[in-house]
């Protein structure tokens, strides 16, 4: 799903659903803040990756981040998601807000039925 997409699909909600649309995005979508915090405090040991639903990696990274080369591994690893966690709660939030447009528009009568994750 672009985020063109999205917007085309904004522009056909009206204000009291793009409100709700808001409201429901900030309240369930992943911050970017958070996100940074977590990579930077935490990121040789897999926590943005928990954070942004990644649990295979972000196990994998914990495991290897105990041995003195799994530490040299997730030391690159964690310089690489400093340019990923942008992209991931971008791609997050985007889906997430997809999903209430979704909802929005079957409660308004459309054919087109929520898509439930």
């Amino acid at each position: 799903m672009s985020m063109d997409y999205n917007m085309v699909r904004k522009s056909q909600l009206d204000t009291r659903e793009l409100l709700l649309l808001e409201s429901e995005v900030k309240r369930r979508g992943k911050s970017m803040v958070v996100a940074y915090l977590l990579w930077y405090f935490l990121g040789h040991f897999g926590g943005p990756r928990f954070y942004t639903g990644r649990k295979g990696t972000a196990i994998l990274q914990l495991i290897l981040s105990i041995t003195i080369v799994g530490l040299i591994v997730t030391a690159i690893w964690w310089i690489v998601d400093a340019f990923l966690v942008h992209t991931w709660i971008k791609e997050h939030n985007a889906r997430l807000e997809n999903q209430i447009i979704d909802q929005i528009e079957w409660e308004r009568g459309s054919n087109v039925p929520p898509f439930q994750p």
